[in-house]
């Protein structure tokens, strides 16, 4: 298994985690006194969710070409 194929399988986990982990921060953001704790955990859960497509644009994982045959 490719890491590309890997990153496609945990991309789901991935935006899952970072949903909750988002929306947890925003609710804990709309407290006055826990107002920057929750923007990071809001950043910190965008990050995560979107993990899998940052890693392909900074090449630290290479997709599979479109149509590509595996060598036999």
């Amino acid at each position: 298994m490719t890491a590309y194929q890997l990153l496609q399988m945990l991309g789901y986990a991935f935006n899952l985690v970072g949903l909750l982990v988002c929306i947890g921060g925003l609710t804990l953001a709309r407290r006055q006194r826990h107002r920057l704790l929750g923007y990071g955990l809001a950043v910190l859960g965008f990050l995560i969710a979107t993990a899998p497509l940052l890693a392909q644009l900074f090449g630290l994982v290479e997709p599979v070409p479109v149509g590509a045959v595996p060598p036999p």
